[in-house]
């Protein structure tokens, strides 16, 4: 393996959306991230659903269709 080539390996801080941070090591200094483990629902325990606007009603209008 050529150590000329192979990049700087560093600490690095990982920023979350939700605000956590926490430290790692990677070949950038600076991470940004939407999850992490303290506000995915599976490890939180939280289940966050989003809603799907009707998505069976909307195809029952589509085609007519009686309940």
């Amino acid at each position: 393996m050529q150590k000329s080539i192979q990049p700087e390996y560093k600490e690095a801080t990982v920023t979350c959306a939700c605000g956590n941070t926490f430290k790692t090591g990677s070949v950038k200094e600076d991470l940004k991230v939407e999850i992490c483990s303290a506000c995915h629902p599976f490890f939180t325990g939280k289940q966050k659903t989003n809603d799907r606007g009707g998505r069976i009603d909307k195809f029952n209008r589509k085609y007519n269709r009686d309940k």
